[in-house]
Order: structure tokens, then sequence, then C-alpha cells
């Protein structure tokens, strides 16, 4: 699988990555899945400590040490479970994350962790406190490099200006296009990466796509407005070399800070699909401009 470079750092990453979150408690059935990844050319995994209280970190670090220096391993901090495990707070504080990162490491069971990433972020944080915690982590040789998760643009800002991040984490799908109206400029001018999630917009462009829709709709598009361009795509872009799935993968690649496309999987088949989504010919221009026609330029309606 093609690897992208990371920002400017040393770090190349696959094209597909994998979001962990989805894996589960199930040691075996996660290892199945990690297994077929690393099969499949994937070196890129997400995780958080926030996931499973931890289980999830302890999940990955299990299944990937016998290819740890083979493998980039990202992982997250700021959401800091309540002692009473039935909810959590926000906490960018220095000494949290300081603390947090040894309970990382340990679950994990590395040494290093390759991306450490702010998992959120607000504008009233102190954030000069907190790209501190990063900077002294990283010259610790604790952390390799770090970023921020964030799909608020005053957050991302800042960082930007203010802190030596190599990527931003970001939802983006067809259905969810808010990083081109002023983010993805900005980044690719400061040659800092992206890497998408929710590329398939909860399963919306899918094989099961139609039964997937919320009645509710997702984001600013309702029931009705995704089944008809569901349909529209079927009509127009679908056949046998091109799936749903590929077209919303392919879309994300198709935008030149996007150095990865971050997918949860919780079958092997889904991580395999997800592969070979990626594995396939890049969007020519044509299709491209069908699926901006078709989809709408969505705006962030707060923290611009």
């Amino acid at each position: 699988m093609e690897k992208n470079r990371l920002g400017t750092s040393n770090l190349f990453v696959s094209k597909l990555g994998l979001g962990c979150m989805s894996l589960g408690t199930d040691p075996t059935k996660a290892r199945g899945i990690i297994e077929a990844a690393l099969e499949e050319g994937v070196n890129y995994f997400d995780t958080a400590d926030l996931y499973d209280h931890g289980v999830n970190e302890t999940i990955v670090g299990e299944a990937l040490k016998h290819v740890r220096s083979q493998v980039v391993i990202a992982t997250k901090v700021g959401n800091r479970w309540n002692e009473d495990g039935q909810g959590w707070h926000w906490d960018a504080s220095k000494a949290y994350i300081k603390e947090a990162v040894k309970q990382s490491l340990k679950r994990l069971q590395t040494e290093y962790i390759d991306l450490y990433q702010l998992h959120g972020g607000m504008i009233e944080d102190n954030i000069e406190e907190t790209i501190e915690a990063f900077e002294e982590l990283k010259s610790e040789g604790i952390i390799r490099y770090y970023g921020i998760s964030s799909i608020r643009p005053n957050v991302i800002r800042e960082y930007v200006s203010k802190s030596s991040i190599v990527s931003v984490m970001m939802q983006y799908s067809l259905l969810d296009r808010r990083p081109e109206e002023t983010i993805m400029d900005l980044l690719e001018q400061k040659r800092i990466s992206i890497v998408t999630r929710g590329p398939v917009a909860k399963g919306i462009f899918s094989s099961n796509g139609l039964k997937k829709i919320p009645e509710s709709g997702y984001m600013n598009y309702s029931y009705a407005k995704i089944k008809s361009l569901l349909e529209q795509l079927q009509e127009q872009l679908v056949s046998d070399k091109r799936s749903l799935t590929e077209l919303a993968l392919q879309f994300n690649l198709a935008h030149k800070p996007v150095a990865a496309v971050v997918a949860g999987a919780s079958s092997i088949e889904q991580l395999r699909t997800n592969a070979k989504a990626v594995n396939a010919k890049p969007l020519t221009a044509e299709e491209l401009h069908i699926l901006r026609s078709l989809t709408v330029q969505n705006q962030y309606e707060s923290h611009r």
C-alpha cells in the first residue's frame, strides 16, 4: 500500500489508517482485524486513551508489539475519565498530559509514541501550556511527533501558528466538506498533513448505505436528500469497477494535504473492503467534478 509523509515529520503512513475505536474489547477478534490490516500493508494505527477506558490501547499494543518498529502508532489525550468511571471531562493541562502519556506507554507496551494527539481542544484552553507539554515530551523522546484531532477552525489556527504539529485529524466526507472552506488551504500552505476520519459517514457510503441513513439525516442533509444522493451516485458513478466506498475514500485522498484516511473496521471483511478502496485508481477529474456538484460545500457554523 502506498505511503505518504506525515507533514514535515519522518513518519510515512499508509494511505489507509486503521481507526481502532471500533475493534471492540474481544482481543482475539481485534487481533484478527489488526493482522489483516498488516497483511494489506496498513502501518498506521490510531487509538486513544479514552476508548474503552484504555482497553483499546492495551489490545492494540499487545497485537502490534511483534512489529513495533514497522508501524506508526497514534494515540490521543485530553479526555479524562471521572473517578467514578461514568463519564469524562476535558483536561488539556500540562500536568495531566505528562501523567497520562505514562499510562498510554504502559498499555501500548512501547517506549515511545509515534504520534501523540490532543483529543479535541477549546479556544479557552491554556494553549501555550498544552504545547509546552507536547514539546517537552518530544524533547524527552517519549513521543516522536504530535498533532491535534479537532474540527474547530479557531483551535486549529492557534496550533498552526504556535506549535510544531505535523498533522490535524478531522472529520471529512462527501457529506461533511467543511474543511474545504478555509482549513485545507491553510494546512497545505504550512505543510501540515490532514488525517481524515468518518470518510464513509457512519456507513452511508457502503454497500448497505440506504439502511445506514439516520431518519434524522446527517449533517445538513435530510434523509430524503441523502437517499437521492445515493441514487444519483449509483446511476452516474457506481459500477462493477467503482463502489460507493471507493468513491468516498478516494474523494478524501484526492485532496493534496490529506496524507491518510482513518477508517474503522469491526470485521476483517470490512477492513479488506477499505483497503481495496484506497488501492483503487484515483478519481478522474470528471468523477471529482460530479461528486462536488452533487454534494454541498458545508460551512462551519461555530468555533470559526
